[in-house]
């Protein structure tokens, strides 16, 4: 047992991916210099290994690392380099949807290889489950040094390939049931985002896990909405929420907590629902493997996410 909510259990090489040796750190997003992935680095080298650091890191265009066609093409470079066995990218913030369709899967289809990261990085999870992939929703290498031992363990286990198997209190507010399905998902505004495009998800039979950060409840209720109006939920099997992190009302507040706006968006549906899942915008942020199947199973005293 990790911590008194947590339980993740061991058994070898039950993901699709298991890295071999080489990770590929790069931004897609905002600029980040080497000083703030260094201990991500050392961290691999302690785990056993390799990395390749992108010509991303240090690249400074306005709040970009780098230009839109620069972060493209060492993003496309990594994916098709076939002794690179993993991409994980270096921060979130803004500027992955500014690439997504400067890329070519085709190749990456054929030789697929796990990309690593959150936040913005949802923009590529949605766009590589929509061509039938998987991808590890997990911690960053500019959070490295913030995150919790049981966060960083659980993406050593993924990269190795061991079962990820979660247990957790469960929230007063839980709305109990059990469900199976491919988890989809990430965070909330880059899902609200995407709604239209061609990396929009289909979430019919599936998970869907949310989270995210600095967002006023209003603004929240109107995503939610969107989700509802679009069919998000119509055919879902259950929903995990996440972090809900630095969450801003207005002067006049809006009268509804993020759990409130959730139950009520939700309230004509039967699907199992788990709050105050420890992943996210926050320190224990714990590994998720997007377009796994998954068995979600929520009772009054705990929940269980085990990945089938």
């Amino acid at each position: 047992m990790l911590n008194q909510n947590v339980l993740l259990t061991s058994n070898l090489n039950l993901n699709i991916y298991t890295v071999k040796k080489t990770i590929w750190i790069t931004s897609t997003a905002r600029k980040i210099d080497f000083t703030e992935i260094e201990a991500a680095t050392m961290l691999l080298m302690k785990w056993g290994f390799d990395y390749k650091i992108s010509k991303t890191i240090g690249l400074e265009n306005h709040q970009f690392a780098g230009t839109d066609e620069e972060r493209a093409s060492e993003f496309q470079y990594a994916m098709d380099h076939p002794e690179i066995d993993a991409i994980w990218c270096a921060r979130g913030g803004y500027g992955t949807v500014r690439i997504i369709d400067k890329l070519d899967f085709s190749h990456f289809k054929k030789n697929p290889k796990p990309i690593i990261g959150y936040s913005d990085v949802t923009v590529l999870h949605s766009h590589l489950h929509t061509l039938g992939l998987t991808s590890i929703h997990a911690t960053m290498p500019i959070n490295i040094e913030k995150n919790t031992k049981e966060a960083l363990q659980s993406l050593k286990m993924a990269l190795l390939g061991d079962k990820l198997d979660y247990k957790i209190k469960s929230s007063a507010e839980n709305k109990g049931g059990v469900a199976q399905g491919q988890l989809v998902g990430g965070n909330l505004s880059i899902l609200y985002s995407l709604l239209g495009s061609e990396s929009s998800i289909q979430t019919a039979n599936k998970i869907l896990f949310i989270e995210d950060l600095d967002e006023y409840l209003y603004h929240i209720d109107r995503m939610f909405i969107n989700l509802k109006r679009n069919g998000y939920f119509d055919q879902l099997s259950g929903l995990i929420v996440g972090a809900f992190t630095d969450i801003k009302d207005n002067t006049t507040p809006y009268g509804k907590t993020v759990k409130e706006i959730i139950l009520d968006v939700t309230s004509t549906y039967n699907f199992p629902i788990v709050f105050d899942f420890p992943a996210g915008h926050i320190e224990d942020n714990k590994t998720l493997l997007i377009g796994k199947e998954v068995l979600l199973t929520v009772k009054k005293d705990h929940s269980r996410l085990e990945f089938l």
